[in-house]
Formats: C-alpha cells, structure tokens, sequence
C-alpha cells in the first residue's frame, strides 16, 4: 500500500519550488523549503503569501485556508532538517550534475522509506535516479508553471520506480487539486512530447513556402482552434528556448525524423530574431505599424464568375462546403467554368489536375476538412492563374467567409498539423508511454490545444488522418510523416484510436 505523504521538503525556492511548496501546504501538508541563497526561501514565503492574498480576493479561496497554509511553510537553512520529510522534491537548476547531488545528499539525510522526486522537466529520471542508492524511490514530479493555477502534473516512472512510490505520489496529486498522468520515462515525457508536432510541422510548413508565417497562424487559429499558432508561441517562448529543445529531443530520439527541426529556426536565432523579448521574432514587436493582416479586399465583378466543382472521387467538394457556394453561379458543364474546385485529403492540386486532366490554370483547392464558414483554406497549384484565385475568393467573400491561400501542400494547413499531433499520440500510446485517455488530458491541461489528439483523432476518422499521413509520404518521401503502427492498424479495422488492445501491453521494458 502507497504511505501517505504528509510532510513535505522542497529543494530550491524559484518559480517552481514555491509553487509546489503553495499547494502542498493548501492540501495540509507541513512544508520545509530550502534554498542555496541567503534568504531565498524567506523571500519564496512572502511572495506565496501575495498570491494566496489574491486568491483570497477573487473569491478562489478562504483567508482561513490561507492563514493555515502559510503556518504550515517553513524557511530551513539546511538540508539536514527535512530528516523527518515523507517526500523531498529537488526544483533546482535544469542540470543534471546538480540534481544528481541534491538526490545522494539528501539520502544520507532522509528515512530509508522517503520518497525523492525530480521536477526536471527534460532531463532523464532514470539517469538522475542511476546515481541514487535506493533508485526504486526515486520518481519524476513534473508541474508546469504557474503551478497553483496549472492544474496537471506528470508522474513520471523510470524503470526501477516502485509501484508504490507511483502511487504515493498520485495520491499526493490529487490531494493538492492536479490531475496526475502516470508516464513512462522518455524524452519529453507527454506534454512536451507531444507539442513537438504543432511548431515542428508549422516550421516546415513556412520552410517549403506554403505560405507565410502570419497566415499559417491565422489558419490554425481561424479553423483549427489553436488559441495561437506556431510563430506566435515561438515569438512567446523565445527561439533561444524553443531551438535547443527541438534540437534536445531530436537528438534524445536517434535522430527520428519525426522529430528533425527545420533549419531556418536556428538561422533566426543566430540572428538574435528571439521573440517578444528582443522586440522582433518572427513578429515586429517594436515597430506597432507592422502588424501583418490578411489581404482580404476582392473584385466585386468576379462574384459572377461560373464556378464547377467536383461531386465525386477522392477529390469530391462535400456537402458541407457545397452549401456555402449555393448563392454562386454554377457552370453548367466543366468547359464553361471559371473556377474548378476540387477537394483532395490526402493529394495536393497538382496531383489532381493530373490524374483527372484538368486545366491547371482554372482549379483551385478547397480544405474539406477544417473548411467552414468560419474561414476557408484555398489551395492553388504553380499553374493557377491569378485570375481564378481571385474569383475564388470572391466567391467566398459573397458569403462572408474569409479566405487564407496557400500553395500546394498535401494535407492542406490546419488537417496536416493535426494529422501530425495525432500520428506522434498514436506513437506515444504504442510505446506504452502513457495511455490514449491521458495522452488527450494532458495535451488538453499542458497545451491548451482544442482537442485532445486521439479525441481528434476519432471525431476526423483514423482513416482520414491515414491518408493525410500517406499523401505527405507519398509527396516527400520524408520518414517525418511515416504512420504509427497504432494509427495503421486501427484504421483497417475500423477501430477508434483510443480503443486498448485486447491484450494488455508491458507497461515498460524491463531493466
């Protein structure tokens, strides 16, 4: 059975520690915080008091509960007064050598039966853990920051954790109010797994000139539902931040191309183009006149244009998209239009001016998938005329329906962003890294996507996101886009993507 854990010691007094020594005590636990610098810890205690004070004025919480919590923090000046800690949790330096002596000076301290814990939030636990004598109480405590306000943590098990020390610290994390997902010790762990794919994919979407970085972020925000889209959480986080990451899990997983960054990130950052901190990112943040907008204005005498579109094959405009040009002038025979449109999934327009013998300079693609009234991605091909586009987006513009166009890429914007989320979660739950149900929890706390990617998943069709996944390959010949086994196999059994396997799976390799 899992021991309770009810005092509790926390190494180092940043943002994390402090946050984490916040809530433990709301839940009633005792708390112990040290830190290396002079009156770091006292300082941590009176900033926890200024947050908990506006918790209290915003109504989140009882200046009662307050008070009781503030009593139970306690600024040591040494390691040696958590001897009688049920938990020790180090939120040092991101550096191993650091965390690795925290951890072996701290079992000389504690009890045989405390349980130590790592914040790290890229380093392996299991090789934190390896320079431990008792590895097996040893485990990963991953929060995010604000930790009071982020309600998620990962729990994480490298391979000679215990049960029972998993367990303990579930527990602990449903007593402090945060969701806990039990995960497997890997590069990333979940959350930051599973954000690879989002600004990964938007870098290569910018790399290969689909469009440009404004306009892929107003697609995923406009018809994906991204709250911001890659360049501005880019611009957020800061190059100097996002490159050595990128470069950190590639690296961490052999070189998977699923995983390989896109150049032109490192050459902005050796530009010092960081972001929001040095004023200009991928955005100007210094110069308030340069905000980009969308080219939105169009003829008004191209709305009589004649307009075709395909109502069966693989390419076929569905019904959905079919009701929004019902006000538009319909060509009788296919000679007679002024614009074809076609709907590919998995193809790009260029692939199907071919196959069905089209005249390339008069068809133009519609985004079948993330396509609606809320906005529409058009997709033209090197031999459109400028004249279609035009007439396509005044077609759309009689409706009131906003128009992004891009170039020619399979999977169109926002369905092949998302069929990269879904394809690295299926990867995710085939390496038995953490299951579908947190896989989704996780990615809807930690990254505040719309969906979680096997609910995604599902909602599109296994099927859908297969053949988007395929076009890409077939296109690129890139092992980027190479479909999960679990993807693959549910797909031709009609299964949905959060389904188990009937047989259970080993949880992990053994060691």
């Amino acid at each position: 059975m899992a021991k309770a854990l009810s005092v509790v010691g926390v190494v180092g007094a940043g943002a994390m520690g402090r946050g984490i020594a916040q809530v433990c005590a709301m839940a009633g636990c005792s708390v112990q915080l040290f830190d290396m610098s002079d009156g770091a810890a006292s300082r941590a205690i009176s900033l926890m008091r200024d947050d908990l004070m506006q918790a209290v004025a915003k109504g989140k919480a009882s200046a009662e509960d307050v008070v009781a919590a503030l009593q139970k923090i306690t600024a040591v000046t040494t390691m040696h007064a958590m001897s009688t800690c049920d938990l020790v949790v180090e939120a040092i330096v991101e550096q191993l050598e650091p965390k690795q002596k925290v951890l072996t000076d701290l079992e000389s301290i504690v009890e045989p039966t405390c349980v130590l814990a790592t914040n790290t939030s890229s380093l392996s636990v299991t090789e934190i853990a390896a320079a431990c004598v008792t590895p097996g109480r040893v485990v990963g405590w991953h929060f995010f920051n604000p930790v009071p306000r982020m309600k998620l943590v990962e729990v994480i098990r490298a391979p000679r954790t215990t049960p029972e020390t998993v367990q303990a610290l579930v527990n602990l994390s449903v007593r402090v109010g945060h969701r806990a997902i039990v995960v497997s010790d890997s590069p990333g762990f979940v959350v930051n797994h599973a954000g690879r794919a989002f600004v990964t994919e938007g870098l290569k979407l910018l790399a290969e000139c689909t469009a440009d970085y404004y306009v892929l972020d107003e697609i995923l925000r406009t018809c994906g539902g991204f709250r911001m889209g890659p360049f501005e959480l880019l611009d957020l986080t800061g190059l100097d931040v996002s490159v050595p990451v990128m470069e950190s899990i590639h690296s961490q997983f052999y070189g998977d191309d699923r995983y390989r960054p896109v150049t032109l990130a490192r050459t902005r950052m050796l530009a010092g183009l960081l972001g929001r901190k040095t004023g200009q990112g991928f955005y100007d943040y210094e110069n308030k006149n340069s905000t980009r907008e969308i080219e939105s204005s169009h003829d008004q005498h191209l709305t009589g244009s004649a307009v075709w579109w395909l109502t069966d094959g693989a390419a076929a405009v569905p019904d959905s998209i079919s009701a929004l040009l019902n006000d538009a002038k319909r060509a009788r025979d296919i000679s007679e239009a002024d614009v074809i449109l076609v709907a590919p999934i998995g193809g790009d327009v260029s692939s199907v001016v071919t196959d069905l013998q089209l005249d390339p300079g008069k068809v133009v693609g519609v985004d079948r998938v993330f396509g609606s009234a809320a906005g529409m991605t058009l997709m033209v091909c090197p031999g459109t005329a400028a004249a279609t586009v035009a007439a396509a987006r005044a077609v759309f513009a009689a409706q009131a329906v906003p128009t992004f166009v891009i170039a020619d890429s399979p999977g169109f914007v926002a369905p092949r962003v998302v069929a990269c989320i879904v394809n690295l979660a299926c990867e995710m739950a085939q390496q038995g890294i953490s299951s579908p149900a947190d896989i989704d929890i996780a990615v809807r706390l930690g990254l505040g996507y719309p969906a979680g990617p096997f609910e995604w998943g599902d909602r599109l069709g296994p099927k859908l996101v297969l053949a988007i996944l395929e076009g890409l390959y077939a296109t690129f010949g890139d092992q980027r886009y190479r479909p999960s086994p679990w993807l693959v196999r549910r797909a031709k059994l009609s299964l949905p993507l959060s389904a188990p396997d009937r047989i259970a799976q080993p949880t992990s390799v053994p060691s």
